[in-house]
């Protein structure tokens, strides 16, 4: 045992000496592994370190001819990279070699050469966070970098971004590493790696060379990411990089798409340049159109269109004066013109006995909501079976349906014909004109507010709505002047019309005006202005909820002034800070309140993370007695977060989460929450939650759920929902507020039988309209509290919904505007951003022929060569205009039209 303890013990000299003796069993395992090598593998070893050798040459000639037959076998291996290149495996035991050798040369070209080759080899060699490829390759030669190979390529750019934020925090000079840029970037964009340069020049904060590298066969594909990129950037980098990418589109002609972004800009400068940037008055028409479904007021000039008859036809198409005419084309196309009665809804005998009982009762509220069931689902069709019947008819006409309805209720059934008569203003103004003359002063209220309803988002010279509700928003009865103030502000939204707001600024300042008129004022104030910072309005709303006192401040109503004041500043962001700051001095009972409606508001649509958590962490709040903030918290969530997909989802979750945790006001606003997140999109996850809370022991949770039912499934006649709708009426059967509210979401569900949407984004979900999203946001706050106002007498608050209707329909028209049937298909839309060459856009599609009906999620394209689109390759919505080939020049026959129904587009025929 002796000598085995001698040498366990043995001093540190004989472990030096056992070093040596592990040489030769690692010199086997070489050779072994050489062993394995094929005959051409080995050469090519061989060969390798031959050239090592001969770089370390002392004769000039020989490392040139050595450094060339390097470069040349590295660049042969590397052009194309699936796994490591053989060279670069055979040459990983010569880098420090050839590294140290670099230090020793001399010459300068021939260091150069090496620098080069060291840059390839540092690709897989150097250790993590030196750098080494970048920083030989800035000491090398300024020959070609692709040809090193893509994956050189990329692993550089890679090494830059990391080098530019470290110079950037020494403040170092960055003109040696933006000279690389540009060659990345060229090289990039040459080899259909968009995504890759435009992230590229984003790391270096240098986006603006990008138009210098985009030609006409990648500035689709690099616009596409810019856009899409764009959702995820913070201010104010998102609006650079979406102007870089409207400026690319104005190089290249692509003038709808230009629009688009000039729209998500707000920026009429913009908007005016696309279309003095055009010469085509077909294409201004296809422009118009698009202006027209987002519901932008932009006045026509002589510069954008000299010939006055030119201009008549566009200022036509952007006023939406040929909107109902459009529709009723697409309702006739698809045969639905017969009107419906609310019992073809409520389908009554598919359930049991004790359902069509409860049902046969004659009340007024199970009248009026029938009435407002019989607006939303004829909405637009100018007949129905209760409010137009033909003369002859055993009803009587519409007066005697009307008295069925008692003093409030008459209001909304007055107001229903303006529905039932939407966008058709000259008859619609001629049948409401008959009310005007009641002894009923609620009779003549509804059909003010139907005056309103009639003229939504229809534009005209002679300011019809104006000049009848003027002279009653100063009378003294509160409904008439109530009536007038909401039809003002549904026909006027989005307009900044001065007059309509030095009117309606009086009323807010008028001390003896009723909080209930003062409270609709306000409403109104911010729809007509909304989004446009207005600092007289703000300062007139903020006056008057400071005047307010400590009773009124209590009252359900006073939630519409802080919306008012947050409308004005919807989508705006940073805008709304001085407003908000201006808000914490208001009375403890308002304050909280106003603070998250004017943060939800400001940030809508933005999809920005951070106000999500903080109104997230508002809801973690433990509530002091009468604090009612945290609903329009919960709101504020989904408002935000609908801006894009993957926030909608996030939020679904987090929103599930307040379900669980969350105190019960917060739960009485999560379902409204979900509605707004997927309207007019039934999603089968959240269609599960909502149906679990409509039986909630909370009547005000179950009420809330039932009402957001219908909004999930607005205009699509989803049957799923509908089976349960009538499966709840029921079930409530007794329980005549939860049955009213049953009833209102199956009139939503079959909003314009089908045929209408109340999503307020457009364009691929691209752009967002503010005058809908604002007429839902209304109608959601007036459900924070129904039991005191769509149960009280403001239940015709509903209609504020008229401002988010809009067809969800793809028609398309000949140049003279006939509608002019094409085959399209239509499938559910493919995510194509970062995709080179031409991949599919849509999926599962279906041929049929235009007019036809796109569901959320839904594009078209043209099915047939016999037709061309007048703009190149737009995202068609509502409308577009074809031309005979032989008329026009020929273009891309392939469209992405968005997912809902959008602007009309402008086709022609062969």
């Amino acid at each position: 045992m002796a000598p085995e303890t001698n040498k366990a013990s043995g001093s540190g000299g004989a472990t030096k000496n056992d070093e040596p003796v592990k040489a030769p069993p690692s010199k086997k395992k070489e050779e072994k592994k050489d062993d394995d090598l094929s005959e051409e593998d080995l050469a090519l070893k061989q060969q390798l370190e031959l050239y090592v050798e001969r770089v370390q040459d002392p004769e000039p000639g020989v490392q040139k001819l050595a450094l060339e037959s390097l470069r040349q076998e590295i660049r042969s291996s590397t052009s194309s990279m699936t796994s490591v290149p053989k060279p670069l495996k055979f040459l990983r035991p010569h880098y420090g070699t050839l590294k140290a050798h670099y230090e020793k040369m001399s010459e300068a070209d021939l260091k150069k050469y090496l620098a080069d080759i060291l840059s390839v080899l540092a690709l897989t060699m150097s250790a993590e966070g030196e750098r080494e490829s970048l920083k030989y390759r800035l000491l090398g030669s300024e020959g070609d970098i692709g040809s090193w190979g893509h994956e050189y390529v990329r692993n550089l750019a890679g090494e830059i971004a990391q080098e530019y934020t470290k110079r950037q925090s020494e403040e170092a000079s960055n003109d040696d590493l933006i000279e690389l840029v540009q060659q990345i970037v060229a090289f990039h964009m040459k080899h259909n790696a968009e995504p890759e340069a435009v992230d590229l020049l984003m790391e270096v904060e240098d986006l603006n060379i990008l138009s210098k590298y985009v030609d006409k066969t990648n500035f689709k594909r690099t616009c596409l990411y810019l856009t899409s990129a764009a959702k995820y950037l913070p201010g104010p980098d998102d609006l650079v990089v979406l102007k870089i990418a409207y400026e690319i589109y104005i190089k290249f002609t692509e003038y709808a798409s230009a629009l688009q972004i000039a729209l998500f800009l707000n920026d009429l400068q913009y908007i005016k340049q696309v279309y003095t940037s055009c010469d085509d008055v077909q294409q201004k028409k296809q422009f118009s159109y698009i202006l027209a479904r987002h519901g932008t007021a932009f006045e026509l000039d002589d510069d954008i269109a000299s010939d006055d008859i030119d201009r008549e036809v566009l200022e036509e198409i952007i006023n939406n004066t040929k909107l109902s005419e459009g529709y009723l084309t697409l309702a006739r196309d698809i045969e639905v013109m017969e009107p419906k009665s609310p019992e073809d809804i409520y389908k009554a005998h598919l359930l049991d006995g004790r359902a069509s009982a409860g049902a046969s009762v004659d009340s007024a509220k199970q009248n009026l909501a029938a009435t407002f069931v019989n607006a939303f689902v004829n909405a637009g069709f100018g007949q129905d079976k209760l409010m137009t019947p033909p003369t002859d008819s055993s009803s009587g006409g519409s007066g005697n349906w009307l008295f069925k309805n008692k003093e409030h209720g008459k209001t909304s059934a007055a107001a229903s014909l303006g529905m039932i008569l939407m966008w058709d203003v000259d008859s619609g103004l001629a049948q409401l004109d008959k009310y005007f003359h009641s002894n009923d002063n609620h009779v003549i209220s509804g059909a003010l507010l139907g005056v309103g309803i009639v003229n939504c988002g229809i534009r005209n010279d002679c300011d019809p709505a104006l000049a009848l509700l003027d002279d009653f928003v100063d009378k003294e009865d509160p409904s008439i002047r109530i009536g007038a103030i909401m039809g003002l502000g549904i026909a006027y939204a989005g307009t900044q019309n001065e007059q309509i707001c030095r009117k309606l600024s009086l009323v807010l300042n008028d001390a003896k005006a009723p909080l209930d008129v003062i409270a609709f004022a306000a409403i109104s104030l911010g729809l007509v202005c909304v989004g446009s910072c207005n600092e007289v309005v703000a300062h007139a709303i903020i006056l008057s909820l400071m005047e307010r006192s400590k009773s009124d401040l209590q009252d359900p109503l006073t939630r519409f002034l802080p919306l008012g004041l947050g409308l004005l500043y919807l989508g705006k962001q940073e805008s709304v800070e001085a407003t908000a700051e201006v808000s914490k001095t208001f009375d403890e009972k308002i304050r909280k309140y106003c603070y998250m409606t004017l943060l939800s508001c400001a940030y809508a649509g933005t999809g920005n993370v951070l106000k999500v958590q903080n109104l997230l962490g508002r809801c973690a709040e433990i509530l002091e007695k009468g604090e009612t903030h945290q609903g329009p918290a919960v709101l504020g969530i989904a408002m935000i977060a609908m801006a894009e997909e993957l926030g909608l989802e996030m939020a679904i979750r987090s929103l599930e989460h307040l379900l669980q945790y969350g105190q019960q006001n917060i739960r009485r606003a999560v379902p409204l929450a979900l509605g707004l997140l997927c309207i007019s999109n039934p999603k089968v996850n959240v269609m599960d939650t909502l149906s679990r809370l409509s039986h909630d022991t909370d009547s005000e949770v179950a009420m809330a759920a039932v009402i957001s039912l219908g909004l999930m499934g607005a205009g699509t006649n989803n049957a799923r929902i509908a089976g349960m709708l009538r499966n709840l009426s029921s079930y409530y059967y007794k329980d005549s507020s939860l049955l009213f509210c049953v009833r209102i979401a199956q009139g939503l569900a079959h909003l314009g039988k089908g045929l209408l949407t109340l999503n307020p984004y457009h364009s691929d979900r691209f752009l967002l309209s503010p005058t809908a999203l604002a007429g839902l946001i209304t109608m959601l706050h007036a459900c924070l509290d129904m039991k005191a106002i769509i149960f009280g007498k403001y239940h015709y608050v509903l209609y504020f919904l008229v401002l988010a209707m809009q067809p969800r329909m793809l028609l398309t028209v000949d140049e003279n505007l006939k509608p002019l049937p094409v085959p399209v298909r239509v499938g559910q839309a493919v995510d194509v951003v970062g995709q080179a060459g031409r991949p599919k856009t849509i999926t599962g599609f279906q041929t049929h022929s235009t007019p036809v009906l796109l569901a959320a999620g839904d594009r078209a394209e043209l099915a047939t060569e016999k037709v061309c689109h007048i703009e190149g390759e737009p995202r068609l919505q509502r409308r577009s205009v074809v031309a005979h080939r032989d008329f026009y020049r020929a273009y891309s026959i392939k469209y992405e039209l968005q997912t809902l129904p959008d602007y009309l587009g402008i086709f022609g025929q062969v």
